[in-house]
Formats: structure tokens, C-alpha cells, sequence
């Protein structure tokens, strides 16, 4: 007797079969409903086991790492390798451990020969067939007041040297002992060619920049330099194609830690700087489990410019990166998600699904009513 009370606190009425009615468009409307509960329901328990939902913080980044991973991979499709080459810039950039790559391409983009490591270059030997007395091209005693004991020039280092002590600018492809020489092959090939940098550098963990331009480098009183000669900067067609670029050891693939990928630099008014600005924010990720994985992000901002005559004093033809970090860092760290969060959300799926149907069905049923009591002339 006592459990009869229970029925006066039942909140769910319900009416008796005679007073049910059943209509077409109420089937047609709770066979969507069911089958959007369980679509829903269905990729919400999909998430759960699926996705990994993460909290992100910043805090001071108090790292110890002194080293600081560039890996690259950089194409130049219309400059050869001989005359480009990657250098370094910035504070305490000293003894730099690198494992980069040239590998020369045509201007297809397919390997010529297997990649080379940056800085360890092949000579080419030859036999010089010059004759016993060459010309100086010029820069002979008989021609001039100034005796400087120059009267043959069998080889190219002859004739450079017979230059060097007149002072005189010489061009090594209109020399006959030179034709044979590394940098009138190289020049032969300069535009012939394309050239793929791939690898990665180790650098100490500072601001810093480096940049793939055409020349051979040097320093002078603390300057860096590069030496186009016998070529004007405006030949040089810098188009680049960056495959990738990231910084650090450890790559996290879910996270947008390469934002260059795919970044394709074009020079459609002849030879052109192209700098990037990039801000590397450290980041640390903790799994589930407690393991922490460090990494970095960055940001970039590109600026281009043409290098005309104007300009020429103000920068050179190549691909320049500028980069510094941030002294703060971003901490990423996996949640884990509790099964009540699931069954609640299931719960609100049910429920909103099935309140929403059934305001759909009450405006088709009181429609079809007021319409069929219209068609009868008693709507007032």
C-alpha cells in the first residue's frame, strides 16, 4: 500500500491508447530523431577514444638546453650548387655542427649526382696542355715601362698572378690556361642547374640568422661578404622552394610546428631578397602518462625585395633567416577526459534530439488540423 503513494510524485502522465494518434509525418520525424541520436551518439563516443583534448599554458621558459636542431630542406631551381652557399650570423655562432646536403638537380628537378656535404667539394684535375711560353694576355714586360718580371703565363695561376702585380681585374673564361679551371666550369654552369640544401645544423641556443646566397664568401674586418664575380647580382634568379624548416630535435606531428612547409618564394623581376623574420617560441608537451616531449613552434613574417642598382649597397640576391626566441614558453599537456562527461553529453544528445522533434511534429500536427478545419468552414 505504502508503494501505491509512490504514483502521486510520477511527473511522466500517461494517456491511455484510446486518446493516441498516429500520423505520417510523426513516424517520418521519430525515424530522423532516432537515427540522429545514434549518429551523434555515435561520434561523440568516436571523440572520446579518438581525440586527445589538451590544456595550454605559458610560463618562463627555464630549459637548460644549450644546442639548438635547424633542420631544412631548401630548393633552388635555377642556380647551381658551385655558386651557392650556406653561412652563419649572429652571437656566439662559433664551431657550428652541421650535416647539410647539396645535391645538384637539372632544371627539372631531378638529381644529377648523389647529395655532397656542405663545405667538401670535389676538384677536378686536368692535364695542361698549354705551350712552353703562354701569353700573359697583355700583362707582359715587353708591353709596358713597369718591369715586374712577367714574360710567360703557362697556367691560369700565371696569368692570375700576372694580373694580381699590373692590378688588373681578370675574367677567367676569355683566358686559354683557364679554361679548364673549376670556376670557368662553374660559371658554365651557374644558370644550368638547379640545387637542393637538406639536413640540419646545431648551433647554440641564441638569436641568430643564416641565408643561402649566390658567391663565394669571406670575411673582411668582421664583415660577411660574398663574391659574384664574374657575374652581376641581377642574374641571379633566387626562386626557392622551402620543403620544410623547423627547429628542435624532436618533431610533433599533430602540432603546427613547420608553418613554411610548401612555402614557394618566386623572383619574377629578376634577382630578388627574400628575408624571413621568425620568432621561435619553445614548447613542451606532456603526454598522459607524464612524458614530456620538448619542441618549438614558431611564427614568420616574409619580405621580399628586388635588388636593382639603387639597392645594390643596401642587401644581395638570396634567401635570408633571421631568427630569435622567446623567452617565454607554451606548456601543452593532455587531458584526460572522465566517462561521466560522456554519458552526460549522450544524455543532452537524447534529450535535445527528441524535445526538438518533438516541436517539429507539434507544428506539422497543429497545421494539418487548423488546414483540414479551414477546408471545412468551421476555423474562426
Amino acid at each position: 500500500k505504502h508503494f501505491e503513494n509512490l504514483k502521486e510524485f510520477d511527473a511522466y502522465y500517461k494517456p491511455i491508447d484510446d486518446y493516441h494518434e498516429r500520423t505520417l509525418v510523426g513516424g517520418t520525424v521519430s525515424i530522423l530523431s532516432w537515427l540522429t541520436i545514434i549518429l551523434l551518439g555515435s561520434l561523440r563516443i568516436y571523440e572520446h577514444w579518438t581525440v586527445q583534448e589538451t590544456t595550454e599554458t605559458i610560463l618562463v621558459d627555464s630549459s637548460r638546453n644549450p644546442k639548438l636542431f635547424i633542420n631544412l630542406a631548401i630548393v633552388l631551381p635555377h642556380i647551381s650548387c658551385d655558386c651557392k652557399y650556406l653561412n652563419f650570423s649572429g652571437e656566439q655562432h662559433l664551431h657550428i655542427d652541421h650535416n647539410i646536403y647539396k645535391t645538384r638537380l637539372d632544371l627539372d628537378g631531378n638529381a644529377i649526382e648523389e647529395p655532397k656535404k656542405e663545405g667538401k667539394e670535389s676538384v677536378l684535375s686536368v692535364e695542361s696542355t698549354t705551350p712552353k711560353c703562354g701569353s700573359c694576355y697583355g700583362a707582359e714586360d715587353s708591353n709596358h715601362q713597369e718591369k715586374l718580371n712577367i714574360t710567360c703565363c703557362n697556367t691560369c695561376e700565371d696569368v692570375q698572378e700576372a694580373y694580381r702585380k699590373r692590378r688588373w681585374h681578370m675574367q677567367e673564361n676569355k683566358v686559354e690556361q683557364c679554361k679548364h679551371s673549376p670556376n670557368v666550369i662553374q660559371m658554365e654552369k651557374a644558370f644550368q642547374e638547379g640545387c637542393k640544401f637538406e639536413g640540419f645544423m646545431k648551433v647554440n641556443r641564441v638569436a641568430g640568422s643564416f641565408h643561402i646566397a649566390p658567391g663565394q664568401s669571406f670575411s673582411i674586418n668582421h664583415v660577411h661578404v660574398h663574391d659574384v664575380q664574374p657575374f652581376t647580382s641581377n642574374q641571379f634568379n633566387t626562386t626557392h622552394h622551402v620543403k620544410h624548416l623547423s627547429f628542435g630535435q624532436t618533431q610533433m606531428t599533430f602540432l603546427n610546428v613547420s608553418p613554411l612547409d610548401g612555402t614557394v618564394g618566386v623572383a619574377h623581376e629578376g634577382a630578388k631578397m627574400f628575408s624571413y623574420y621568425i620568432k621561435i617560441v619553445p614548447t613542451m608537451y606532456v603526454t598522459e602518462d607524464g612524458q614530456t616531449v620538448h619542441t618549438n613552434q614558431f611564427s614568420v613574417t616574409k619580405h621580399e625585395k628586388v635588388m636593382t642598382v639603387p639597392n645594390r649597397d643596401s642587401g644581395m640576391p638570396g634567401i635570408f633567416f633571421s631568427y630569435e626566441l622567446s623567452a617565454m614558453m607554451v606548456k601543452i599537456s593532455e587531458k584526460k577526459i572522465p566517462i561521466s562527461h560522456v554519458v552526460t553529453d549522450l544524455c543532452s544528445i537524447v534529450g535535445g534530439v527528441w524535445i526538438v522533434a518533438m516541436f517539429i511534429d507539434s507544428i506539422f500536427y497543429r497545421s494539418s488540423k487548423l488546414l483540414h478545419k479551414i477546408d471545412l468552414g468551421k476555423a474562426s
